[in-house]
């Protein structure tokens, strides 16, 4: 199994990422960053190699450039604009469909943070392409008109000492028309930096895209 860093060009922009496609792979797992985070994430690594070695494909990129990540560490003209990385996240459904070897795997997505509404938005207008999505201490409340018109199953992962977060995932889930399901992960913060709360997590959403992308046994 072997990892390749990649370019994804989107309208006059550039992303970089890394494509991991394992033997015999069924689906692909594209993630969504939140703010401030990249392809570089170690929590989001840490989630690719959990699906990689369950036998997802995985594709980790940045939905902004290096240029928009500096100015988004002094304004926060970015992090926000949810509508600009839900196109990103099109462009990068559209690249994939483009390619041979991922044209035609079964396509969920991981949104974290932001990436998480960027990820539904994507999904609600993209129902064809989109098959699961799963948040991890995401803002899917972000996602506003978009929750309703999502039909991809949905799972929403909050640590449970993330209070606000737990109320907006709350909040998002009763405006989804979708199979959907809210799972707290006990003794966990925003980040899942507690000692197995990440790992908890990374096998929630393991599982979540086995069921929903992965085809029957038999």
């Amino acid at each position: 199994m072997q990892t390749q860093a990649v370019v994804i060009a989107d309208d006059d922009v550039q992303l970089e990422g890394f494509l991991t496609i394992p033997p015999n792979a069924h689906a692909i797992v594209v993630f969504a960053h939140g703010s401030g985070s990249s392809r570089l994430s170690p929590r989001n690594q840490y989630v690719a190699q959990v699906l990689q070695e369950a036998g997802f494909a995985t594709l980790l990129f940045d939905l902004l450039t290096a240029q928009e990540n500096r100015l988004d560490a002094q304004s926060g003209e970015y992090r926000f604009n949810i509508p600009l990385l839900a196109r990103r996240l099109e462009g990068a459904l559209d690249w994939l469909h483009s390619r041979d070897e991922t044209c035609s795997l079964a396509v969920g997505l991981f949104g974290a943070s932001t990436g998480a509404a960027a990820a539904l938005e994507a999904a609600s207008v993209r129902p064809g392409e989109v098959d699961a999505v799963v948040s991890r201490g995401g803002r899917p409340d972000l996602a506003h008109e978009a929750l309703a018109y999502v039909q991809a199953p949905t799972l929403l992962i909050v640590g449970e000492l993330d209070e606000d977060v737990i109320r907006l995932n709350q909040l998002a889930a009763g405006h989804m028309r979708c199979e959907h399901r809210l799972m707290i992960v006990a003794d966990a913060t925003h980040l899942f930096e507690e000692p197995g709360t990440l790992e908890h997590a990374a096998r929630l959403a393991c599982d979540w895209f086995a069921a929903k992308l992965m085809p029957p046994i038999g």
